[in-house]
């Protein structure tokens, strides 16, 4: 622990704000969002992508919905000036979907990013400078005003070279680049001296995106960064406020969402959060939570297979199965008592009402995943888990008695397999302990004679010995069983009983739950047939076998 020293670091500067108000905001709308997967996820990337997987992302991006795209650094890579230029010359780019640039603050980078533009209908550019303390000082070795002078520069170059192609509807971006760890009165400052230059008005605003370049405050604090600026920033009016976060602390998304509570209009990420270090904010998430608060998020992201397939082919990165929202097992439940909540509310839920299930924040159907996965069953889970899933794949109403038999057996099995249990392997299981039980007692064929006391008349096997057994009583599992204490003496007696169809019309089968003492010791059994009272003896037999002696 001697390298492990905590006094090394210190905490992040309180924010001179008082009576902040983003903490009494609510959202109501979804941000300008701007995907940067193709320039700051690609350049976070062992393998960068090709051209062919550039040109599936970026397919994949404009059919999701994303309406802003910042598609490459084409000043410092030949790859990303060709993926440009394909995106012009081929008419790649639909009239709603604008391409942005990022390009650092120098002259000959910034006039070759306009080359690469030339021709496009609408473009943002996006230049940037570090603006930080520890940048101005130990990387550049410069004050404030040699920082300043460079941002004044970029801009001046962007207006120069925006100039010379007047058909295209330019934007300009700019970043201090490590807002977070600006100080904030610098931060306002230096971007008000790019404003200056730029002139923006309220009907062709410019954009000033404030990254978290490195994550190293909490969320609530870059809020009150944000918050800051937006107050204090010239033109307000002119200038959309952009944030792009990173996850260092594992907090990018909690971030953003609170960094638009602050004031903040748009908002820069990647799908799945890829990105430099521990990555950037995860646009899939933030448009997530937007939704499942009855937010439109403006993204279309109804199919996550397909965005998962497209991810991974792209990037080489897989996903995580508990990642929020898409991961494949965000929608499982192995606990027993989330199960026996979720098969409750699902039973209730009405196809016209607000979503109401507990542990499901939202319809896993509206992600195109079906409930094939919600439960899934292993020691840890409950009778809920296990009645929802024989309900689920075989039709199975179990009551609640034989419910909490059949969780004993499978958490048994899965203890001694130490795996998790499918339907099949439930199903198998349950017929093996309640259906499939005839020996030493299996029925043969029955007459039943109604009149003030039923008669049955029943031909069975014992022991594989034939047997005509015979008894009266009120219906025909009364009867039975005073025809089988008359052959055997066993004392049998009802303790519960249900049944229902299995399907509908002529082809549906009968299935009954019994459940008896036989001389004072109690018996489960379950019987299937396309007649009732077939089934309801068969489930008879069953519960008597399994306390009978092989």
């Amino acid at each position: 622990m001697k390298t492990f020293d905590h006094r090394k670091y210190r905490p992040a500067p309180v924010v001179p704000i008082h009576n902040r108000q983003w903490p009494n905001r609510i959202l109501d709308k979804a941000p300008r969002w701007a995907s940067v997967d193709l320039r700051d996820g690609n350049q976070a990337l062992l393998e960068p992508m090709n051209a062919a997987q550039k040109q599936r992302m970026w397919a994949l991006l404009v059919k999701l919905g994303c309406k802003e795209i910042e598609v490459g650094f084409p000043s410092a890579s030949q790859p990303d000036y060709d993926f440009v230029r394909w995106l012009i010359e081929e008419q790649q780019i639909p009239e709603d979907v604008t391409v942005q640039v990022l390009v650092p603050a120098r002259e000959a980078l910034i006039v070759r990013t306009f080359e690469a533009l030339r021709g496009v209908k609408q473009a943002v550019v996006h230049v940037y400078n570090s603006t930080s303390k520890v940048q101005r000082e130990r990387v550049f070795g410069l004050d404030v005003e040699g920082i300043t002078a460079i941002a004044r520069q970029g801009a001046e170059l962007l207006k120069r070279e925006a100039a010379r192609y007047p058909e295209v509807d330019w934007t300009f971006e700019y970043s201090p680049e490590s807002f977070s760890n600006t100080e904030m009165d610098y931060a306002v400052e230096i971007c008000d001296a790019v404003i200056d230059i730029w002139q923006p008005s309220p009907d062709h605003p410019c954009i000033i995106n404030l990254p978290a370049t490195v994550e190293s405050t909490s969320p609530n604090i870059f809020a009150d960064q944000v918050e800051y600026f937006c107050t204090h920033i010239s033109r307000r009016d002119s200038i959309i406020v952009s944030v792009h976060t990173h996850n260092d602390r594992g907090c990018a998304v909690a971030a953003a969402e609170l960094g638009l509570l602050a004031g903040a209009d748009r908002v820069e990420g990647t799908l799945m959060g890829n990105g430099e270090r521990t990555g950037n904010m995860d646009i899939i998430t933030l448009a997530m939570n937007l939704y499942s608060q009855g937010i439109n998020p403006e993204l279309d992201l109804s199919n996550p297979a397909e965005i998962i397939a497209v991810y991974t082919e792209c990037t080489g990165l897989p996903v995580h199965p508990r990642h929020p929202w898409v991961g494949e097992l965000v929608y499982t439940a192995f606990s027993g008592s989330h199960q026996d909540a979720i098969r409750k509310c699902l039973q209730q839920q009405q196809p016209e009402e607000r979503w109401q299930v507990a542990y499901l924040p939202i319809d896993p159907k509206d992600l195109g995943r079906d409930y094939q996965a919600v439960i899934r069953v292993n020691s840890q889970s409950g009778k809920g888990g296990v009645a929802f899933v024989l309900e689920r794949d075989f039709g199975l109403h179990l009551p609640r008695w034989m419910q909490l038999e059949m969780a004993q057996l499978v958490q048994r099995e899965s203890e001694s397999t130490g795996a998790e249990m499918g339907s099949d392997k439930i199903h198998t299981l349950f017929c093996q302990h309640f259906v499939d039980s005839e020996r030493p007692l299996q029925i043969n064929g029955y007459r039943l004679a109604l009149d003030a006391d039923d008669q049955i008349e029943v031909n069975v096997m014992i022991d594989e010995v034939a047997h005509t057994l015979c008894g009266q009583g009120e219906g025909a599992i009364s009867a039975f069983i005073d025809a089988w204490h008359r052959h055997s003496g066993q004392r049998v007696s009802v303790v519960d009983y249900s049944e229902h169809a299995i399907g509908e019309g002529t082809h549906a089968e009968a299935v009954s739950y019994v459940q008896v003492s036989v001389d004072g010791i109690r018996a489960s059994g379950v019987g299937f047939d396309h007649d009732t009272v077939s089934s309801s003896l068969k489930a008879l037999l069953s519960a008597i076998n399994r306390q009978s002696p092989e």
